[in-house]
């Protein structure tokens, strides 16, 4: 029975310094893109519980003043942060302020906090992106290389025949392989925080609302204020 010694293992062990140096900044970008996945999914889910836990508390209260014994008792989390932040623009804006502009302040400082949010949601999607559309093209610039040695080691051999060019030649293609599998977790990785992160900005967006109203009018908005909760578990 024919035995090839050809494989992955060989291709590694024949692999030059620039091939090895592929690899290992492939191998580097795929354990940096599970680790941010890994790490922003299990944050999501976190902040999911503590936000439904948050807003069960949150809608039933009934005055401005009340909303500091919810942030006491609740976890912290995104919409515990944002309304804490209210908390805080309403007392200063009360203690240095004029009252005409009370409404511009507070939605400024609200608009910030969201802002805010956003940016600790994104961390790590840049480098998400950039190794799902990166990796391909590195992994097919270590095939091209891995081809071209082979050719000429081939040349060099004078054995151009099929059995002596398919084989180094389909190890070459190894490099692009790795590429996609790189490439691919990254971009549904990315993806699928995208979406998450879009639901979340969005209950933040409501919640400021929320918090506009009940510090301009000191009463809820009592909107849908009953299903909110459940329909909030189901969002993700």
């Amino acid at each position: 029975m024919f035995e090839s010694s050809l494989g992955i293992a060989h291709f590694l062990t024949q692999a030059d310094t620039a091939a090895r140096v592929i690899l290992i900044a492939m191998l580097l970008a795929s354990l940096a893109s599970w680790g941010i996945i890994v790490d922003r999914l299990v944050a999501h889910w976190l902040q999911r519980r503590r936000q439904v836990v948050f807003l069960a508390r949150f809608r039933r209260v009934r005055a401005f003043e009340e909303l500091g014994a919810v942030l006491s008792a609740g976890a912290e989390d995104a919409c515990a942060r944002l309304a804490r932040l209210a908390i805080e623009s309403a007392r200063h804006f009360s203690a240095h302020g004029e009252a005409g502009g009370r409404q511009e302040f507070l939605v400024r400082a609200l608009r910030q906090g969201i802002e805010e949010e956003a940016e600790r949601l994104e961390r790590g999607l840049t480098l998400l992106a950039s190794v799902g559309s990166t990796a391909p093209f590195v992994g097919l610039l270590g095939t091209v290389w891995g081809i071209y040695h082979a050719l000429i080691a081939i040349g060099l051999s004078g054995q151009g025949t099929l059995d002596k060019v398919a084989g180094p030649v389909g190890e070459a293609l190894i490099m692009t392989a790795i590429g996609l599998a790189v490439a691919i977790p990254a971009v549904l990785g990315y993806n699928a925080l995208t979406r998450r992160n879009r639901v979340v900005l969005g209950r933040l967006d409501a919640l400021g609302h929320d918090l506009l109203t009940l510090a301009l009018t000191g009463a809820p908005l009592r909107r849908g204020a009953a299903e909110a909760p459940a329909r909030i578990a189901r969002a993700v």
